[in-house]
This record gives C-alpha cells, structure tokens and sequence, in this order.
C-alpha cells in the first residue's frame, strides 16, 4: 500500500467533488442467482458464506478502482485485496475477521476456516492493514432487502451486507446491497462489479468444485 496523487489515477475529478462530501457513499442493489453456490456448499460442504466471500474478492479483482480507497483524506492504492466477515464469537457478540484474498479457492478456504475460528475463541478482531478490505456482513436467519446509510465518516471502505436466499421456481435468489464511497468508484464501475460477481458466481459450477 501507498499514498497516490489523485491527479495520477483516473479518480482526480471524483476526489475532489466527492472526499470532502457529507455522505459520498453510494448503494446499489442486485439480486444474484446463488443457486451454484448452494449446490457446491451441499455437495462439497463448502461454506456459503465461504463461496460468497471467495466470489466477491474474484470479481473485485477484476475492477482496478478496487485497489483505491481514500483514507484519512489520502488516495491509497494497494497491491492485494482481503474480504471481511462478521463472526459470531465465544462470549455471543460479533467480531470482525479479514481473509486475505486469494485466486486459489483452496487456500481462501483454509484461511477462511482457520481464521474465523480464531477469531470466534478468541473474541479478538483480525485486521489486515496492508490490503484493500471488502466488507461484508450476512444475516442470513432474515430476510432483508438491503441496508443503506451505514457511512461511518471513519471507513471507507465497500461493503457488501445480505440476508437470507429465496426460493424461486427451480432457483435460488440472494438481494446483496453493495455500498460504495464515491471517490474511489462510479456506478458504472459497481454496476460492473456486480455483473462479474454474477459470472463468477455462475462460472463456479463449470469447475468442478
């Protein structure tokens, strides 16, 4: 990770109409087919969750504003990416674990095992400082729509929350809400990011999991 001039990246003119902004965060939503997701979750006691996280890192690796976050009212740009989770832990609250990202499944897999379960004993936050972190949270015993105004004024970072799956005819459906900060994306670009998400996630029962 380092500091970037704005004037070097293509988010110049958002940095400056948007950083100072009482509320730059943007939401959108999707409803995504999850049904491969849940199928390979079955089949191979993979963790939806698991699956879900993975998919998101997968496809905002392919969106380079992805590697940029405004932080402390500097561009940061950052080499790799880390997905949040929210973990229910020893002591019944929630703490907050960030799973490297990786290309390989596998290893996002034991990672995601590994460090979840730290964090559930341990009741201690894992922070990754030196990634670009997603954040994601799921409530996955209630159906929700989304969730909007979650903006901090202290992370900015995206974020990603859902509840549970729906059924429809002979799929699966899931409404994730994404939120985003102005300065570091555009619509167009999180509207692209959902799109590959959607493919990636579709793209997983073609590889034999």
């Amino acid at each position: 990770m380092r500091e970037i001039s704005p004037s070097e990246t293509s988010r110049a003119y958002a940095f400056e109409m948007w950083m100072k902004a009482p509320m730059p965060m943007v939401t959108l939503f999707k409803t995504l087919d999850v049904t491969p997701l849940l199928k390979i979750s079955r089949r191979k006691k993979l963790k939806f969750n698991m699956l879900m996280c993975w998919c998101i890192g997968k496809a905002a690796s392919q969106v380079k504003e992805f590697h940029i976050l405004p932080v402390d009212g500097k561009l940061i740009v950052y080499d790799s990416l880390a997905v949040n989770t929210i973990v229910a832990n020893a002591l019944g609250e929630i703490s907050s674990c960030d799973i490297p990202y990786s290309e390989d499944i596998e290893k996002f897999n034991a990672d995601y095992l590994h460090l979840t379960r730290l964090v559930a004993e341990t009741c201690r936050n894992h922070d990754i400082t030196d990634r670009m972190v997603i954040g994601t949270s799921a409530l996955a015993e209630y159906e929700i729509d989304g969730a909007v105004g979650m903006y901090s004024g202290i992370f900015n970072n995206p974020f990603l929350i859902w509840g549970s799956y729906r059924r429809r005819w002979f799929k699966s459906v899931l409404t994730v809400s994404f939120q985003f900060h102005h300065t570091q994306m555009d619509d167009a670009h999180a509207a692209k990011f959902l799109h590959i998400l959607q493919a990636e996630i579709s793209r997983l029962r073609k590889t034999g999991l």
